[in-house]
């Protein structure tokens, strides 16, 4: 069966590292500094208390601050974005990074976001609370929005919000985790073109159904 057209989205709901920005975070490199395992860096350091913990958060702020201050814009993030203000689609950044962090990306590379939602906020992703903070502050619902992002926390929150969950693959085969997407792309211009085409099926369509109603 042919699957159904897409349907714009009134809002994007944007990862940040990997996703807007190239991914050039080295995770090894920083649990290899603060002395963890594999194991997610966040959720090791808040089970962590004291002295411990105040010091691995002090490392992985001075790793963010570098990382943030050397980020570099994936391919055709800016001309994504320019795409989705002139189609009036409210955008979001949702990041496990911190707020400062964020601001340094966004000063550096000119972007603007209506609603921006940091680990600062509360829960952060994989939990699908940051998600629907962000809904609640544009005034959308979560079955309204797009998830976009390069890991799989991206994917778990947006299917657990109620988002159409989409992952930028960045040409990666077999997906490297177990949730599903609804939508993959390799990279953001490919979105780009996914939204350009639901926006021409969507002006086609309501065309069609202006010509039905002046025959019928």
């Amino acid at each position: 069966m042919p699957q159904p057209p897409l349907i714009l989205p009134q809002a994007i709901l944007f990862d940040m590292d990997g996703t807007l920005t190239q991914d050039t975070i080295d995770f090894e490199l920083i649990r290899q500094d603060l002395g963890f395992g594999p194991e997610p860096i966040l959720e090791t350091i808040h089970r962590l208390s004291g002295e411990h913990r105040e010091l691995c958060e002090r490392k992985l702020l001075k790793w963010e601050r570098h990382f943030a201050d050397n980020s570099e814009l994936n391919a055709g993030c800016l001309d994504l974005l320019d795409w989705l203000t002139a189609r009036n689609i409210s955008t979001a950044l949702i990041t496990r990074n911190t707020r400062s962090s964020v601001q340094t990306v966004l000063e550096k590379h000119g972007l603007q976001f209506e609603v921006q939602i940091t680990r600062e906020d509360g829960k952060f992703k994989p939990d699908p609370e940051p998600l629907w903070l962000a809904c609640d502050r544009l005034g959308v619902k979560a079955a309204d929005t797009w998830m976009v992002g390069d890991w799989k926390y991206d994917i778990e929150a947006g299917n657990a919000a109620g988002a159409t969950s989409v992952w930028l693959s960045h040409g990666r085969s077999p997906r490297p985790f177990d949730a599903i997407p609804a939508i993959t792309v390799r990279d953001l211009q490919e979105l780009t073109t996914v939204l350009q085409d639901a926006d021409r099926s969507a002006r086609f369509s309501g065309a069609a159904n202006i010509d039905d109603k002046e025959q019928a």
